[in-house]
């Protein structure tokens, strides 16, 4: 991060749009992100603690290494798929 990172604290970006934005190593605590939408996202080694997945959806993504609550994704899906 730089010597001087940007810090927002009880702001509304509401309706905000970021491209091409480089937020490695940003770090996002007590964050309303419902309804938000991301397209052509790196999140390799993003780290979710105590997150409202609730009506998210997954599409079109690389789910290699993925894991929930310590279990692969590729195998859920795998023995899902068996059912």
């Amino acid at each position: 991060m730089s010597a001087n990172p940007l810090k927002f604290e009880n702001t509304s970006l509401s309706g905000a749009q970021f491209k091409d934005v480089n937020l490695h190593s940003a770090r996002f605590d007590d964050v309303n992100l419902a309804d938000a939408l991301f397209s052509n996202v790196a999140l390799m080694g993003a780290t979710f603690d105590d997150v409202n997945f609730s009506n998210a959806a997954i599409t079109d993504s690389n789910l290699e290494g993925m894991t929930v609550n310590g279990i692969l994704v590729s195998e859920l899906l795998r023995v899902y798929g068996t059912r």
